[in-house]
């Protein structure tokens, strides 16, 4: 990975995450960002690598600049990549992760119920396909 590409780690099970990797393709014109999801072998190996359980799946990841940002901060770092105003969400950056993560880890709790789950894991598309590392 190089310092001009971001890896987003995600559920590739859980509807909603899924929905969420489609929208950051579709805002993110620069292509900077590459995605693979937790449960396959190249994630396993990046959450083993930056220290992260491997039995993680309630968090989206992001790894930048040889770092890993979970939860909110995850979140809101990868709005800043994005195409319009979508990069104006970094400004809730300045609320502090006790008071942004709790509100996380109630929507990552409950996505399955509110958004629902498959049974694998989201097969990208022919034109998606190089967004990917497997």
């Amino acid at each position: 990975m190089n310092n001009l590409e971001g890896i987003v780690l995600f559920d590739g099970v859980c509807n909603l995450c899924n929905r969420s990797i489609a929208f950051i393709i579709k805002r993110d014109s620069n292509k900077y960002f590459k995605f693979s999801s937790l449960q396959s072998e190249q994630g396993q190996l990046l959450l083993e690598q930056y220290g992260i359980p491997t039995n993680t799946i309630h968090t989206i990841v992001l790894i930048e600049n040889n770092k890993s940002y979970t939860q909110s901060t995850a979140a809101l770092r990868i709005a800043r990549k994005l195409n319009r105003l979508w990069f104006l969400l970094y400004f809730f950056i300045l609320i502090p992760p006790f008071i942004r993560n709790p509100i996380y880890r109630f929507i990552a709790k409950n996505r399955y119920k509110w958004f629902g789950k498959k049974d694998s894991c989201m097969i990208p598309d022919a034109t998606t396909k190089d967004r990917f590392i497997s």
